[in-house]
């Protein structure tokens, strides 16, 4: 159950992209691993572990092994630390009917109706006015507000009959969070009070409402977990556990250095949203540091294409579980079950990039591992969506396999996956940074 308390500690650390991050950060310091800037030279060696963040929503984490060549090219975890939810807008505080609602926008596909009737609260973070021996700077400061704050109400059935029947949701107009009876009371006066600020120095803000309810385990053999944003940080917390056990003490366990790859750990923030952010999949971030790291390497740019070849990324990202109440939604034959194994996700059109020659290597690392596997394909009828993989190669073009973990309910601010499946995650990984099984 360690990997379940693991799992649940950090989510409940992390309710905003932020907040993930900083957890991450805390870890990986924990394991020895230290802090690089993107706006400073790096200073690297044969067996330091390093790590570096962007927009401090995105991280990448990697380990300079001994003697590294590019012939043993690099090994890539990348998920994600951002979730749909709502985002809270400039000059947020409306008042209408006597209270105080706020107004919010989507951040990403969701679910809409769980968000109703739910205990809420925002967090974030905001940026700072900084004064210093007479001079200006600004700062950033994450925000959780650590209690019940606000809630959507319904509107109740006896003035919406037809609310059982399929109607679509006026977001602007309906999903605004009440905050307050009190109508002058202020949303950033509230953040200021919990980070111990003067709401004067408050500039902006990146905050968004998140989900309050407890990550809980159930069913009749406690064999299901259920928790907000397991989509996608259940793999950004169980990759980061199988990397960590892959390098700990310098070493890959029982693999010979001289022919490990350079194991890279990374979270991208903006999945949800199509990555085109510079902290996002389909930003320069992840070429920017695997270049980085072979200039530093005294790799040419010969021998870091090289390198690239022979690299293999594992897009760790959930997948769609077969739903018991809805089994023509799937795949006739390809249908994931949770606590079932790993998911390899395949889909015609790319919008994952497993093909036969990359699932064929993580195949092997599963038997290695000692850990099942199961396969994901769309229902033909239904377009599936995309995600990490296919987007990061518009800058890094190296192989990839689409991965995750079987889950139901994806987008909904409460999800559901299985309890074995999250050590399934961890063993596999840990053996994929081993190294060891290469394509021709």
């Amino acid at each position: 159950m360690s990997t379940v308390e693991n799992l649940f500690s950090f989510i409940k650390k992390s309710p905003s992209p932020f907040h993930a991050v900083a957890e991450i950060l805390d870890i990986l310091k924990a394991n020895d691993f230290t802090e690089l800037s993107e706006g400073k030279a790096w200073d690297i060696h044969e067996g330091g572990k390093y790590f570096v963040k962007r927009n401090s929503s995105s991280v990448i984490a990697f380990v300079i092994p001994q003697n590294p060549s590019p012939e043993n090219g690099f090994y890539l975890t990348a998920s994600h630390s951002d979730s749909p939810v709502f985002k809270i807008k400039e000059n947020p505080e409306i008042s209408s009917a006597g209270v105080v609602v706020l107004n919010v926008e989507k951040y990403g596909g969701m679910l809409i109706q769980p968000w109703f009737d739910r205990p809420l609260s925002v967090a974030g973070r905001v940026i700072v006015r900084k004064n210093e021996k007479g001079s200006s700077s600004l700062r950033q400061v994450l925000v959780n507000i650590d209690r019940d704050l606000v809630m959507i109400p319904n509107l109740a059935i006896h003035m919406n009959r037809e609310a059982n029947e399929g109607r679509k949701i006026d977001v602007q107009n309906e999903i605004r969070p009440v905050l307050s009876l009190g109508e002058n009371k202020k949303l950033l006066s509230l953040v200021a009070e919990e980070a111990r600020l003067s709401e004067s120095d408050i500039i902006s803000h990146d905050l968004f409402l998140y989900n309050r309810s407890q990550p809980s385990l159930w069913g009749a053999e406690n064999e299901f977990i259920s928790a907000p944003k397991l989509d996608d940080l259940e793999c950004a917390c169980s990759t980061l556990q199988g990397f960590i056990a892959a390098v700990k003490n310098n070493s890959p366990c029982d693999t010979d250095f001289s022919e490990q790859p350079l194991p890279v750990y990374c979270v991208f923030d903006n999945e949800e949203v199509g990555s085109s952010s510079r902290q996002g999949a389909d930003s320069t971030f992840l070429s920017d540091t695997l270049s980085r790291i072979a200039e530093k390497l005294d790799w040419s740019p010969e021998e870091y294409k090289i390198a690239l070849s022979q690299s293999l990324m594992l897009s760790a990202d959930n997948a769609h579980a077969i739903h018991p109440n809805y089994v023509s939604s799937a795949d006739p034959v390809n249908r994931p079950k949770i606590n079932g194994g790993i998911v390899i996700k395949f889909n015609a059109a790319q919008k994952y990039t497993s093909d036969a020659l990359s699932s064929a290597v993580f195949k092997e690392v599963c038997k290695k591992a000692g850990v099942p596997f199961q396969i994901y394909t769309n229902n033909s009828n239904v377009p599936g969506g995309s995600t990490l993989g296919n987007i990061s190669q518009n800058h890094v073009s190296i192989p990839c396999v689409d991965i995750g973990l079987a889950q139901w309910a994806m987008h909904s601010p409460y999800e559901s996956a299985g309890v074995k499946d999250i050590d399934f995650m961890i063993r596999a990984v840990e053996e994929f940074y081993r190294g060891g099984i290469k394509a021709d």
